[in-house]
């Protein structure tokens, strides 16, 4: 399979479980998904379903038990730490849902950050940032830090790093789980906006209006895919919706 034609992402048999007091909690029990390049996947579900330990690993950021990751046809099975790092600054942006921002630095310097520790010439790195920044309303931002913004703002800034580098792949988790309202509708707004040119996201939120922006749902429900199915009414995996809606409460 070539590049062009492998999927953005594949997982095979992923399975995580944490162990530390008590019981250990199986988060993740063999999960098997594929993403096609542009698609907007939403993964919903309750409070500890699993969905933020599926997203952590599907980026690198956590080893899964037993399983594989591909990232556009090949095999990460032998990354290594390092590896994976390089990974997340080329192939991978990933957004927080506690922003994640270096609290010291500015606006422009945590935007420009990633596209220069991945040897992108400074004054280019620049460019990015600036043009990021004026689209997403940032503009006049760029010495501030991060805790002179507002949760929304910061979550911008959260959302140019990760594309600075115009990563295939957009890694969302909770992005508007500490906003307000308007604050989600601003996401949502984002992350449309960037699908719509072509960006392949995955998005974990138990938010209904966020999962709404997707083109696939799937529900994620004690560490396992319970419906995978596409929003404009043609189910991926024939049970429709409406368990996926139920999930959100």
């Amino acid at each position: 399979m070539s590049e062009s034609t492998a999927p953005v992402l594949r997982a095979e048999g992923l399975v995580k479980t944490h162990y530390g007091e008590g019981a250990p909690a199986h988060a993740v029990r063999g999960v098997d998904l594929s993403v096609a390049r542009g698609e907007f996947v939403a993964i919903t579900g309750p409070s500890g379903a699993g969905k933020s330990t599926l997203l952590h690993l599907l980026g690198g950021l956590q080893r899964p038990d037993k399983g594989s990751i591909w990232l556009d046809g090949e095999c990460t099975d032998g990354y290594d730490e390092a590896r994976w790092a390089v990974e997340r600054r080329r192939r991978i942006g990933i957004v927080f849902q506690f922003f994640n921002l270096v609290s010291d630095l500015s606006v422009a310097d945590n935007v420009e950050l990633p596209a220069l520790l991945a040897g992108v010439p400074p004054k280019q790195a620049r460019a990015e940032r600036e043009a990021l920044l004026e689209e997403l309303g940032l503009t006049g931002k760029e010495r501030s830090i991060p805790g002179e913004l507002s949760g929304g703002e910061q979550q911008r800034v959260a959302l140019a790093r990760a594309l600075v580098n115009h990563p295939p792949l957009l890694l969302a988790d909770e992005p508007a789980g500490s906003l307000d309202s308007r604050g989600t509708r601003e996401v949502m707004r984002l992350l449309s906006r960037f699908h719509q040119r072509g960006q392949t996201i995955v998005l974990v939120t138990h938010d209904a209006r966020l999962a709404s922006a997707a083109d696939r749902v799937i529900s994620f429900f004690d560490g396992r895919i319970v419906d995978d199915a596409a929003l404009d009414g043609g189910p991926s995996s024939g049970k429709g919706i409406s368990g996926v809606l139920e999930l959100k409460d």
